[in-house]
């Protein structure tokens, strides 16, 4: 029959009172080990509380979704499905879900290209244009990449338009700035190594252009 552990306390106790009358070079002898025991076997029991208890707590509920960041592009397309299937050949960007109307059309879809997430959906009438609408894009969305020569030519290969040449800019990075298909301005990058006479003669060159009302990169925009 197993003591509870008042119950073991208290028999403890009143053999402890008795070997004091009636000492015996047996007692310690025999209560050490068994209160080493009593002692393991309490840790082990807590232990177990414990593990209980934490498996108890209920799960965290996150308020951001796994995989966001704080920021999110959200882009109207003429052809969200098409665009996606225009980001996988050029961006290596991965499907993750799309939810279409009744006649095809996508309400909302999303892709990963990097560690980054996309959203994008068709045009509807209630909703925002589109950048071939608008005559050009208000923004640029910037891919940073361990090889930005490879990713460059990806994507000019799969239909890009070329607005910036890529190429070693004064702030230390290799970079240039495309049009894809459906209107979006997209910009390519990746840190490179860069003395400080090396950037100090590319920000003067650059400079100089801006002066002619000339964009590093880009064709003059002076009259011929």
């Amino acid at each position: 029959m197993r003591l509870s552990s008042t119950a073991r306390n208290s028999h403890f106790i009143t053999s402890t009172l008795c070997a004091e009358k009636h000492p015996s070079p047996d007692f310690g002898a025999f209560y050490i080990p068994q209160l080493l025991v009593q002692g393991k076997e309490e840790l082990i029991m807590a232990k177990r509380r414990a593990r209980a208890v934490t498996k108890a707590k209920p799960k965290r509920f996150e308020r951001i979704p796994k995989g966001f960041h704080a920021v999110t592009p959200y882009l109207a397309i003429n052809g969200a499905a098409l665009a996606i299937e225009w980001y996988k050949r050029a961006f290596g960007a991965k499907e993750l879900m799309r939810q279409a109307t009744p006649d095809g059309k996508l309400m909302h879809s999303r892709v990963r290209i990097g560690d980054s997430i996309v959203m994008m959906s068709d045009v509807f009438p209630s909703g925002h244009k589109d950048p071939l609408q608008l005559g050009g894009s208000a923004i640029t969305l910037h891919i940073y990449s361990t090889n930005v020569d490879a990713l460059w030519n990806r994507a000019v290969e799969a239909g890009a338009k070329i607005d910036m040449q890529l190429d070693d800019m004064f702030w230390g990075e290799r970079y240039g700035q495309l049009t894809d298909p459906f209107g979006h301005s997209w910009s390519l990058s990746m840190q490179i190594p860069m003395s400080k006479k090396q950037m100090d003669q590319r920000r003067a060159e650059a400079m100089k252009m801006f002066e002619q009302d000339q964009h590093p990169g880009h064709e003059s925009t002076q009259p011929p």
